[in-house]
């Protein structure tokens, strides 16, 4: 019987060797492995298992491996023809991921209605960001405004760095665990778009300890109206209750705007200290 490292190296390398999966980082690999290797009764069942999971928190999102050469050149060519070319570039690449498709009929609405009483907005941390960072045209952001964005996806967040300096906006993207460690960079805003439901697929406490882990004045948390398939099924009504229900013992104040796709909440965090 194998050793249960040589079993976790064993699921690692099995569910790396998938193109779908080959550009998730090792270590939160590693840490979703671990613990399906404890609760399955065979290593071929863990595999399976952190497959669904990785699935669930990214895969299901961005479908087949990013194009992401093809898309860089065509947002290059994009920027040198000026700001409408580039945002009809951007509006092209976010279609390749569900989160931002689902954006893209409120894109002229979303950020400018919730991050209104902020605004502008000096610096930002988008966690699990996916292509989020390619909505910059849209934000209300100062001049000088640093960006800083972050996903599990190494392939993706270089793509993503790679966009923020070809339109000039400070900041970097980098690979981070928002499950199991959280990322801890200043900013005035945290950008938790669409995201707790997915951290809570792989660890239910997830979803607070990212809320009160991030350093930010506000957080912009969101979730989905529809599912992926486009159904309803009360999702609004079960994700509003599910927030509140994380922010009970919490005395943030709390703004909700209901938009046709996307349900979305600034939380003003500055209260914390007071409130704890």
């Amino acid at each position: 019987m194998a050793e249960p490292g040589d079993a976790l190296d064993r699921l690692v390398q099995a569910v790396r060797s998938s193109a779908k999966y080959a550009g998730i980082s090792e270590d939160f690999v590693q840490r979703v492995g671990a613990a399906e290797l404890s609760k399955r009764r065979s290593l071929k069942e863990a595999i399976k298992a952190t497959k669904n999971k990785l699935h669930q928190v990214g895969g299901a999102y961005l479908g087949a491996a990013g194009d992401y050469p093809r898309w860089l050149a065509a947002l290059q060519d994009a920027a040198a023809q000026g700001n409408p070319a580039l945002r009809d570039a951007c509006r092209a690449v976010m279609a390749h991921h569900a989160s931002t498709r689902e954006r893209l009929p409120i894109l002229e609405t979303f950020f400018a209605e919730t991050l209104a009483d902020i605004a502008p907005v000096t610096s930002i941390l988008d966690v699990a960001s996916g292509l989020n960072p390619l909505a910059v045209p849209w934000m209300p952001l100062a001049p000088g405004a640093i960006y800083t964005a972050c996903d599990i996806y190494h392939d993706m967040m270089d793509f993503v760095g790679a966009f923020l300096a070809l339109t000039g906006v400070a900041g970097r993207a980098f690979v981070c665990d928002a499950v199991y460690d959280p990322p801890d960079q200043r900013a005035q805003i945290a950008f938790i778009l669409k995201t707790l439901p997915c951290l809570e697929q792989v660890d239910k406490s997830a979803g607070l300890r990212l809320l009160d882990a991030v350093r930010a004045d506000y957080a912009l948390v969101s979730f989905p109206a529809r599912s992926l398939g486009g159904r309803d099924k009360g999702m609004s009504a079960h994700y509003e209750a599910r927030l509140r229900e994380l922010l009970t013992e919490r005395r943030w104040p709390v703004q909700r705007f209901a938009f046709e796709t996307e349900l979305a909440f600034l939380v003003d965090k500055r209260g914390d200290s007071a409130a704890s």
